[in-house]
């Protein structure tokens, strides 16, 4: 309750004290080299603690930056100072109807965060051309404002993931927040708009003049439909079904099916992974959900038995090395956080749960497609951020 203290727990920090009713209070004391903590003295070596402090503040500061960038995008900022060039805040808060001050401390940020350039002769702000592609312009393939919102979607999402460290149960997909679903279309959306039909396709063998000649397609896990609707919109002469197990985002794939004028070659309908209808299918795809399954080699299976003789699985999935080392680096450390808040405990909430993670690596990945019964499985594309996996039956 408000006002109240648990006694069985207190920290100041101040005091560098922490109190427990159960042990007695030990003092922290920082001295050159080292530090005293409940008896036991540890070697600290001040310049690798105080650059350690400096990437914390680092961190600390990009972890405000979400919120921000967030206002940006939503208020029209980002575009605004592309459109217009260089604005003094003032300039800035006509344009966009906003109030002055606000605008005032989100450019002083802005600016502090490197995103956006300032002037101190004239007082203006500008939108560098670099920076403009990750936040301003639509169809950039570098287009990262989805993470941002990713982010978001994420944390609004911890408190159920807490719960489930002490349980090990799973967090279901239609448990997480509405905006999650939001977030992961807009994420992923840039990369496939400019690798599925350009780069990933193309790199199977004999796909692209199936698709050409009219070829039966299943994109598997589609969510939203970007992935559905980019290559139906490449292929007209195609028929692509979309199947998905969250009827909220099936909802929103139809819907984005008839804004784009392809409800002509595209059906989307509820489905699993392990016993989505139809058979024949010359091309099944899973675009970044493979490791989100509970059984994903039950689903692999499945879609053995759904390809026609001839038919090719395409699977694509965050790159990774096969080793936790491998990974350590700045895509890692992104991908093992998303996993862990996301791809974890959704596979965990389902049968089987195998929970793959998002850095599975190519050696896993193999081996479970591979159990459910593909004789080949080949890398056939990559991009810094996705490996494309090809399986055929021999």
């Amino acid at each position: 309750m408000r006002g109240q203290v648990d006694v069985s727990r207190t920290a100041c920090i101040c005091c560098h004290r922490v109190q427990r009713a159960s042990e007695r209070v030990v003092a922290v004391r920082i001295h050159s080299q080292c530090v005293l903590t409940k008896e036991k003295t540890m070697q600290v070596n001040e310049v690798k603690l105080s650059e350690f402090v400096g990437k914390m503040l680092g961190d600390i500061g990009g972890a405000f930056s979400v919120g921000l960038v967030r206002i940006g995008e939503q208020l029209g900022l980002y575009k605004a100072l592309l459109e217009s060039g260089p604005m003094t805040p003032h300039e800035l808060a006509m344009k966009t109807r906003t109030a002055e001050r606000y605008i005032r401390e989100w450019l002083a940020h802005q600016a502090a965060s490197g995103y956006l350039a300032y002037d101190p002769d004239t007082g203006e702000f500008e939108l560098p051309p670099e920076q403009a592609m990750v936040f301003a312009v639509d169809d950039s393939p570098v287009n990262m404002l989805g993470v941002f919102d990713l982010v978001i979607g994420n944390l609004e999402s911890a408190p159920k993931v807490q719960y489930a460290f002490h349980t090990g149960e799973g967090v279901s997909w239609g448990d997480h927040t509405n905006c999650l679903f939001c977030a992961v279309d807009k994420f992923f959306r840039p990369s496939y708009q400019h690798n599925i039909v350009e780069q990933w396709l193309p790199a199977l063998d004999g796909v692209i003049e199936k698709l050409e000649r009219g070829a039966r397609v299943a994109d598997i896990g589609c969510g939203h439909g970007s992935s559905t609707v980019f290559m139906a919109k490449a292929f007209p002469n195609s028929h692509f079904f979309g199947y998905d197990f969250h009827d909220a985002s099936i909802a929103h794939a139809r819907d984005l099916a008839r804004r784009e004028d392809v409800e002509g070659n595209v059906t989307f309908e509820e489905g699993l992974a392990k016993n989505f209808p139809g058979a024949n299918y010359d091309l099944i795809c899973m675009f970044d959900c493979l490791h989100d399954m509970g059984d994903p080699a039950g689903a692999a299976a499945h879609v053995l038995e759904s390809l026609a003789d001839d038919g090719t699985f395409m699977v694509v999935e965050p790159m990774a090395g096969d080793r936790l080392e491998d990974n350590l680096n700045p895509v890692g450390r992104v991908m093992y956080a998303a996993s862990t808040l996301v791809c974890v405990p959704t596979s965990l909430a389902q049968e089987v749960g195998l929970a793959l993670g998002a850095q599975a690596g190519e050696a896993k990945l193999r081996e479970v497609i591979m159990a459910g019964g593909f004789g080949s499985v080949r890398r056939a594309a990559e991009t810094p951020f996705s490996m494309v996996l090809e399986a055929r039956r021999q």
